[in-house]
C-alpha cells in the first residue's frame, strides 16, 4: 500500500512545532490575514519563515491557509500577502476562492496550490477542472463517500487527493454556513463563526412572542445542529486503498495536546497499517484509548460509508476530555524542565510525558521554581513560567517539544 501523507493542524508556531515532533509529515497553518480561523493565533509573516524553516530542517511540509471567501477590497492585498508568502517559500497554499486561486498563482509561484474542502469538490469533473487549471491537491468535500474517492482517484491518478480523517465537523454543507453571519454578524466564510450550531436552542411561536417553549433533549435543552466528531482511525487501510493521499486532522483552534494525541496516534496506525496489517488491527482500541486522552466528542465516520444516520449528538454540545494539557517542554536546564504552564498542577502531582515513539513517561513533580527562582507548591495561574524538577526514572528521556499532561476523566480544559 501507499504510504499517505499525514497532514496535522498549528494554530500558531509552537503547536507548528508539536505537530513535526509527533509525527506529521506535514502542517496546515494560517496567517492572520485570508485564514479561515481568525480565532486561532496564527502567525505573523516573521513566524511562518521560522515555521517554514524549522519543518524543512525536518524534511517536513507547511501548506498555508488562505481560504476565505474574498471581497473586491481583498485583492489588492492579497497580491501583497502572496508576494511575501513567495519570499517564504511554504510548500503548498491552500485556497478556495477562485480570485486568489488567481493571484496565488501569478504571485507565489514555487508554491502548489491546494484546493480547500470550502469548494465542495465532489465529482470527477470538478476535481479535473481545478487540476487543469494547475491546482496540484483537491481537499475532499466532506459528503463524498470513499467509493466515490476511489472513482476520482482511478479517472484522475495523477491529481493528490486529501480528505479529513479525524475532528470536529459544520454540520452545513462542506462547511459552508451563512447562519453565523445572519445570526451573530461573523462570517463562516470569513474565518469568524461564531459556531450557532453548538447553541441551545427553544421553540417561539410567532403570535406568542417571548415566550419560550422548551424543546428538550436533555435538562438543558436541545442541540438539533450539533455535530458528532469524525474519526477514521479504526479505518486507516480503507483510507489508503480508496487512494487518499494525505490524511487531514481537524483543528487549528485546538491546543498542543490535541495536536500532539491525533498526530502521535495517526502516525502509530498509519506506520502499523502499512507494516503489519494484523498488528494494526489488534491495536484500534489502543489508538481509540489515546485520542480520547484530548477533547473530543463521541465519534461517528462521517459520510465516508454513505450518509450517516447518526451524525448528530443530541445530548450535549460539551466536549469530553481524559487528560488535562499542562505544557510543553521548552527547555531543560539543570535537571529541570522548563515550560509555560496551560494548567494548574501542583509538587507531588503525578503526570505523563508524552513521546513521539507512543511511551508515555509517569513522572512525580517534585518541585516547582517561578521564573524569579522561588519555590511553590502549586501554579494556579495559566501562563505563568515555571522550572520544574520531577521524581523517578525516566526524566533523562525528555526533551525539548515534549508535551506534559495529567490523567482526569472528561477534564474541561482551560486553555
Amino acid at each position: 500500500m501507499k504510504k499517505p501523507e499525514l497532514l496535522c493542524p498549528a494554530r500558531d508556531l509552537a503547536t507548528l512545532k508539536t505537530a513535526v515532533h509527533y509525527g506529521a509529515d506535514a502542517v496546515y497553518i494560517g496567517h492572520h490575514t485570508f485564514s479561515l480561523r481568525q480565532g486561532a493565533a496564527n502567525c505573523s509573516f516573521e513566524e511562518l519563515e521560522e515555521g517554514v524553516g524549522y519543518a524543512h530542517t525536518y524534511g517536513k511540509k507547511v501548506y498555508v491557509a488562505a481560504n476565505i471567501l474574498a471581497h473586491n477590497r481583498d485583492l489588492a492585498a492579497a497580491e501583497a500577502f502572496f508576494e511575501r508568502l513567495e519570499s517564504i517559500r511554504p510548500d503548498a497554499v491552500i485556497v478556495s476562492d477562485p480570485g486568489l486561486f488567481m493571484v496565488a498563482k501569478a504571485r507565489c509561484p514555487s508554491a502548489d496550490i491546494h484546493i480547500s474542502t470550502q469548494t465542495s469538490s465532489m465529482n470527477v469533473g470538478t476535481f479535473r477542472f481545478w487540476q487543469d487549471l494547475g491546482a496540484s491537491r483537491v481537499v475532499c468535500a466532506r459528503e463524498l463517500t470513499l467509493e466515490e474517492i476511489g472513482e476520482i482517484h482511478a479517472a484522475l491518478p495523477d491529481l493528490e487527493i486529501e480528505a479529513f480523517v479525524h475532528g470536529a465537523m459544520c454540520v452545513s454543507h462542506s462547511g459552508r454556513c451563512l447562519l453565523s453571519s445572519f445570526m451573530a454578524e461573523r462570517s463562516a466564510n470569513r474565518g469568524a463563526c461564531a459556531h450557532p450550531c453548538r447553541w441551545k436552542y427553544v421553540l417561539m411561536e410567532e403570535k406568542r412572542p417571548g415566550e419560550y417553549m422548551p424543546v428538550e433533549e436533555d435538562a438543558h435543552g436541545t442541540y438539533i445542529m450539533n455535530s458528532r466528531d469524525l474519526c477514521m482511525i479504526g479505518r486507516i487501510p480503507d483510507l489508503i486503498d480508496a487512494g487518499i493521499d494525505s490524511f487531514k486532522i481537524e483543528g487549528r483552534m485546538k491546543n498542543a495536546l490535541y495536536v500532539a494525541v491525533t498526530a502521535r496516534a495517526y502516525r502509530m496506525a498509519i506506520d502499523d497499517a502499512l507494516k503489519n496489517p494484523a498488528l494494526y488491527r489488534s491495536r484500534v482500541g489502543e489508538y481509540l484509548a489515546e485520542i480520547k486522552k484530548c477533547t473530543y466528542r463521541p465519534f461517528t465516520t462521517g459520510f465516508y460509508d454513505g450518509a450517516p444516520q447518526e451524525s448528530i449528538l443530541y445530548d450535549s454540545c460539551d466536549y469530553q476530555s481524559g487528560a488535562v494539557f499542562l505544557g510543553t517542554v521548552e527547555a531543560l536546564e539543570n535537571g529541570e524542565a522548563v515550560l509555560t504552564q496551560k494548567n494548574k498542577f501542583s509538587v507531588g502531582d503525578e503526570i505523563e510525558v508524552m513521546k513521539p515513539d507512543g511511551r508515555n513517561l509517569s513522572l512525580r513533580v517534585a518541585s516547582i521554581r517561578r521564573e524569579d527562582g522561588t519555590a511553590a507548591q502549586s501554579a494556579p495561574h495559566p501562563k505563568e513560567r515555571l522550572r520544574v524538577a520531577f521524581e523517578g526514572s525516566g526524566f533523562e528521556e525528555t526533551q525539548i517539544g515534549d508535551v506534559l499532561r495529567s490523567r482526569c476523566e472528561n477534564a474541561a480544559p482551560v486553555i
